[in-house]
């Protein structure tokens, strides 16, 4: 890391890692002014805006999520997005332009989804990066995912829209480690992706004893895995089924009829 150019913002990246205890304060109005108005300003594919996000205020929707997500800290967030894909509002634009939605021309919902989910992704972590270099915590939280229909109807999404990922900020109350990041030569190639697996998992002993260091020191009472160990456990179907929904195929995952 010694070769490595400092400034603020790099400095803030690099000390990034995820708060899951919150204080009991709420956030400022300037402040959620602050991080939406960042959020906005991330890039968006073909100018088309097409994502949204919801900002959870109601402590009883608080609560649902935390229950979707089976994590209880969701709750105690001063600040709750979810953040979605949303081609529902570019379609009523298109219709207020005469647009037909319902003809086989629309374009909306189909190659766009993906994009539209990766321009969701993206104003999500602006919105994070943001919080960081204000001296706030954030979490990400896929598991707001855990059951997708559930999530739909708590947030009364209409069709053209596809709920991506939340993210709860507030002032943190935990100061964990930062967690090891897998050496370069695993993630970055040059020219082309390596041809032997064996150039690929170079490194990867020594990253499997790093990772398997910092959860021993974050929770001496529950060993955990190795890296290659928990990805060997979550590439082979455990029995438990997953209450989210694949995206229908069709449709590319919008939802299309309540």
């Amino acid at each position: 890391m010694s070769n490595i150019l400092h400034n603020a913002t790099v400095d803030t990246l690099l000390e990034r890692r995820s708060i899951r205890k919150f204080k009991p304060k709420p956030l400022s109005d300037d402040i959620v002014e602050t991080l939406e108005t960042v959020a906005q300003h991330a890039a968006s594919s073909q100018f088309l805006n097409d994502w949204s996000a919801i900002r959870i205020t109601d402590p009883a929707a608080k609560k649902r999520l935390a229950e979707i997500g089976g994590q209880p800290y969701i709750a105690t967030a001063p600040l709750l997005y979810v953040f979605v894909l949303d081609e529902h509002r570019n379609a009523a634009i298109a219709a207020s332009k005469g647009v037909e939605t319902a003809s086989d021309e629309f374009t909306l919902n189909g190659y766009r989804y993906t994009q539209a989910q990766n321009d969701a992704v993206l104003a999500l972590h602006a919105m994070e990066t943001a919080a960081y270099s204000l001296g706030l915590g954030c979490v990400i939280l896929g598991s707001l995912l855990n059951d997708v229909p559930a999530l739909i109807d708590l947030l009364n999404l209409p069709e053209y829209t596809y709920p991506v990922l939340g993210l709860a900020i507030g002032k943190p109350d935990q100061d964990p480690a930062l967690k090891p990041r897998m050496p370069r030569s695993m993630q970055f190639f040059e020219n082309e992706y390596p041809s032997s697996n064996e150039t690929l998992l170079a490194g990867l002993q020594d990253f499997d004893e790093e990772v398997h260091r910092y959860y021993d020191l974050r929770n001496t009472e529950r060993p955990v895995d190795t890296f290659s160990d928990q990805i060997a456990s979550n590439a082979v179907d455990s029995g438990v089924t997953s209450k989210a929904v694949a995206p229908n195929a069709k449709h590319q995952g919008f939802r299309l009829e309540r």
